[in-house]
């Protein structure tokens, strides 16, 4: 097949591709010997136009093989963006990115990085390239029949309060990975990979006539990035990886490990509002504080209030966790909860709510089916039901706050499709090009998943730590000496002579 899809429609308006823009890049050759096509810039479409303003991008598709064991099979067209350097004498090559998810689009990233404040050097030595990777956004967007008000509407299992709970989610994992099968006309889904989407990258790097890229990648983007960088090491030329999740895909370990972030970056928001006490009431301590949640959690188990039950607190609070501006807002929503008032707590549950967690968007299907594939399909997960009975009940006691929820299952327990290939090994041979940047207390890509890929990658790579709590550090954080390490390497090429922490500022 060769999947073509027309720009949908939005709530309010029609959104066209314009036409137009020039050839850039010269044809080059990229996995297999295939030959990479031109690559023909043109306007992007109109809600990635607003997204992204006041900055300029450009979009352009770039056809790949649905499957890399059947190169001239069927193909599907990735689209990608760009924020191209104004400096040719001091330009580099490109920055390949990603912000993570899988399955959120990543068209808009630059203007984002630019709007955060990433520092003129980066955007002059690169041109900054955002996309959809396959099966999200626009490019041959996979569905499962997803929606806002059924069973499945987010990627992190409810938190569990006892055995039955299990029993219960089973049936809804069950459910969802039967969704995902039947609507999975045309076979796309089982090639939604890492692995594969590593080898769309070096497609596109090929497009755009470059003998090698560098690439910045947040959060799931990290097990993207070592992924490319162990597949294609010689094609590979700076590579940072921000919030790592510690291999090249996200197994049961990996998200039984959220649990463990949540831990180590919850007693900076009780501390915060400890200090504020007098305005929001949630105790004097920190530890006052936790058991304000704790108690909370227990009594929206048995009355919920304003559609918030006990296991909505729990994920709720992991996501706000994830930047310290959302810190007041959380505050609030524990107020409401604590006052019973399910008017204010509908309204501030309803305010821009998008993170791992689970987007708060009517438009799920295609993020949450992306998740799924991407996260069943690269490796094995367990088929027993009894082994997630086994690990709730361990993380219900190791990690209180939320190891209910993460040791829960999910749909690739019951996957269709088995995984087509091991998952990347990371390889520790080829150039030291590899900068690893985590923050300490990170709710959701714990510390420990920068230590485990810069084990793996060993001398290729450094580990930046930062002392500083939330999800992302580079550009998404305010700590200078992150900000200034990196954009050094990006740039400069500086790459630290060992393992660096970044004091908190």
């Amino acid at each position: 097949m060769k999947r073509q899809r027309g720009i949908g429609r939005g709530p309010a308006l029609a959104v066209v591709l314009a036409l137009g823009g020039a050839l850039v890049g010269v044809p080059a050759v990229a996995e297999g010997g295939l030959q990479a096509p031109k690559v023909r810039w043109k306007a992007c479409p109109n809600d990635v136009v607003a997204e992204a303003a006041p900055t300029v991008l450009q979009c352009a598709t770039v056809p790949v093989p649905v499957d890399y064991t059947e190169p001239e099979g069927d193909r599907i067209d990735v689209m990608i963006s760009r924020l191209a350097s104004t400096k040719p004498d001091k330009r580099r090559g490109t920055l390949m990115l990603n912000p993570g998810g899988p399955g959120g689009s990543g068209l808009a990233q630059p203007a984002l990085l630019v709007a955060r404040g990433i520092p003129a050097d980066v955007l002059d030595s690169y041109d900054l390239i955002g996309m959809d990777t396959r099966g999200a956004g626009r490019s041959a967007p996979v569905k499962c029949g997803f929606t806002a008000d059924g069973p499945y509407t987010a990627n992190i299992p409810p938190y569990a309060a006892d055995d039955a709970a299990v029993t219960e989610q089973a049936k809804v994992a069950e459910r969802a990975a039967e969704q995902c099968a039947s609507h999975d006309k045309d076979g796309l889904l089982r090639h939604v990979t890492t692995a594969n989407t590593a080898r769309d990258l070096d497609r596109i790097r090929a497009a755009l006539g470059e003998e090698k890229t560098s690439f910045l990648g947040y959060s799931y983007g990290t097990a993207l990035g070592a992924a490319y960088a162990s597949m294609f090491p010689e094609q590979s030329d700076r590579i940072v990886l921000d919030s790592n999740i510690g291999d090249t895909h996200l197994d049961r370990e990996g998200l039984r490990r959220y649990a463990l972030g949540m831990e180590q970056a919850f007693p900076d928001f009780a501390a915060w509002a400890a200090a504020r006490h007098d305005s929001y009431g949630l105790g004097r301590t920190a530890a006052q504080v936790r058991e304000t949640y704790m108690a909370l959690g227990k009594r929206l188990d048995k009355a919920p209030v304003g559609g918030f039950d006990g296991s909505l607190l729990r994920q709720y609070t992991f996501a706000q966790l994830y930047k310290k501006l959302q810190y007041p807002k959380l505050a609030q929503q524990w107020q409401a909860l604590a006052d019973g008032d399910a008017s204010k707590a509908r309204s501030l549950a309803g305010q821009g709510q998008e993170t791992a967690a689970g987007p708060a968007s009517p438009a799920i299907d295609t993020p949450l089916a992306v998740f799924a594939a991407v996260t069943c399909n690269d490796v094995k997960w367990p088929r027993n039901v009894d082994t997630y009975r086994q690990g709730v009940a361990e993380d219900r006691e190791r990690y209180p706050l939320f190891g209910a929820a993460t040791a829960n299952i999910t749909p690739c327990a019951f996957w269709p499709y088995a995984p087509a290939e091991p998952p990347v090994a990371v390889e520790d041979e080829g150039p030291q090009n590899v900068l690893l940047v985590q923050n300490l207390r990170d709710p959701a890509t714990t510390h420990r998943g920068g230590e485990l890929l810069r084990e793996k990658f060993a001398e290729r790579s450094r580990l930046l730590s930062v002392d500083d709590s939330g999800h992302g550090a580079y550009v998404m954080g305010d700590n200078a000496c992150a900000l200034n390490t990196t954009t050094r390497f990006l740039v400069e090429g500086e790459m630290p002579a060992k393992d660096t922490l970044c004091r908190a500022d």
